[in-house]
């Protein structure tokens, strides 16, 4: 993340996004697939890392090889041909104002149930308690039920999960380098894919 000023002068924390050029790598069609798409590739990569099916995908669509491949719902069949290169500019304006974003959240392990669920602990560390600070207290079941219930909230394995995120506004549109800055965070660490849905 970073920040911007506003026209008001106010700071504006934001998120910068490299979004293109991709290639379009396939379309899809109702007639052919069952399903109207078209399919995105980005992030160049070599042959040595891409397996042989995927060469021969990207040969027929005359490009490169690409790390990252992704297909948005919807009839482009008659804008865009195999081996397009779409930029920003051409899916993003200053007149579009907020897009969705989804991304995998970073992976924070097994965690307990006070940063997993935001619970309090049993209490305080007096009338004997000194090892139970963080610990999930009691769960509701004795002699009967004797079990737990299922989706009962306890310590597990935190984020790594898909994440999408609603409404965020752009700032900027710099065409130039494809970059987007949009307000606020988006998920994620450093460097990972995301989707732009517009």
């Amino acid at each position: 993340m970073t920040s911007v000023f506003g026209a008001d002068g106010k700071n504006i924390p934001c998120t910068v996004i490299e979004a293109g050029p991709c290639v379009v790598t396939q379309l899809r069609t109702v007639e052919k697939d069952g399903y109207a798409a078209v399919q995105l590739a980005y992030d160049e990569t070599t042959e040595k890392h891409t397996s042989k099916p995927l060469q021969g995908h990207f040969k027929k669509a005359g490009t490169t090889p690409r790390k990252k491949l992704v297909e948005f719902p919807a009839d482009f069949s008659k804008e865009l041909a195999l081996g397009d290169v779409v930029t920003v500019e051409d899916i993003l304006s200053d007149e579009v104002p907020f897009v969705d974003i989804v991304g995998t959240s970073k992976g924070k392990g097994f965690q307990g149930v006070v940063h997993r669920h935001h619970f309090a602990g049993v209490g305080g560390k007096t009338h004997g308690q000194h090892n139970r600070l963080r610990h999930p207290g009691s769960m509701g079941a004795s002699s009967w039920p004797s079990r737990v219930f299922p989706g009962m909230r306890m310590a597990g394995h935190m984020g790594n999960e898909r994440v999408k995120v609603f409404n965020l506004k752009v700032l900027k549109v710099d065409p130039e380098y494809n970059l987007l800055v949009v307000k606020g965070s988006v998920p994620g660490a450093r460097g990972s894919y995301v989707i732009v849905e517009a």
